[in-house]
């Protein structure tokens, strides 16, 4: 990949990439984040900010063992609740948002997790993160999660430039086609667990490696990635 990539030349290799993802990782949705009902996924992001999936799924088997529901976290005592995610980090702040967060799903929307941005976005410790991590997965409504893996390989990619997420949600929306906007989030962080990690990405073992700018520089300068 040499010179200025034209408009034509990125969307073809947008699709190229999109397909090669799909050969790879295959087309499923998949939520790392164990939970059997859409308010249990709704605690499990607020939980996860600044923590891996794993840890927070060990906290959640007895977290919602304890609490089996929206009103119970929406009663929960603050001190307490904070010992039962204490090992989560953040934990204050995450407590006081899940108390929060439950009464007003319990208040305001008669215990169920609403469906539009703006609702959920109104609710203690939802940002446009967690609020895309609901409608994809529970609503399968089209939306880009931009975590730590998506901002990072789609930079790598040349897909989007901003460092803000939300600017990177809004940038990944003109390229990528609607109908994977929701694979985009599960197939990255596929990729950025194996392969392109942030610190020791492997790209001569990477299946995208003709494809993306970044691997193409550091093959061009005889780096060792």
């Amino acid at each position: 990949m040499t010179g200025k990539e034209t408009k034509a030349e990125r969307e073809a290799r947008v699709l190229k990439v999109l397909e090669a993802l799909d050969r790879e990782y295959g087309t499923e949705y998949v939520c790392y984040l164990s939970h059997e009902t859409p308010w249990q996924l709704l605690v499990a992001v607020i939980l996860s900010a600044q923590c891996t999936d794993a840890r927070v799924n060990l906290v959640t088997a007895d977290l919602f063992k304890k609490y089996d529901s929206p009103q119970k976290l929406a009663e929960a005592d603050l001190k307490e609740l904070e010992q039962d995610i204490h090992s989560l980090g953040f934990y204050h702040m995450k407590a006081k948002n899940i108390i929060s967060c439950c009464r007003d799903l319990v208040e305001r929307f008669d215990g169920e997790v609403p469906e539009t941005m703006e609702e959920l976005t109104s609710l203690a410790g939802v940002g446009r993160k967690t609020a895309n991590v609901i409608r994809g997965n529970i609503y399968h409504k089209p939306s880009i999660v931009v975590d730590t893996h998506v901002k990072r390989i789609s930079g790598k990619l040349g897909f989007a430039k901003e460092e803000d997420p939300e600017k990177i949600e809004y940038e990944l929306m003109k390229v990528l086609p609607k109908e994977h906007w929701i694979l985009w989030n599960i197939q990255i962080i596929t990729l950025g667990r194996s392969i392109c990690a942030a610190r020791n990405p492997r790209c001569r073992e990477c299946f995208l490696r003709e494809l993306c700018p970044s691997a193409c520089e550091l093959q061009v300068k005889g780096g060792k990635a």
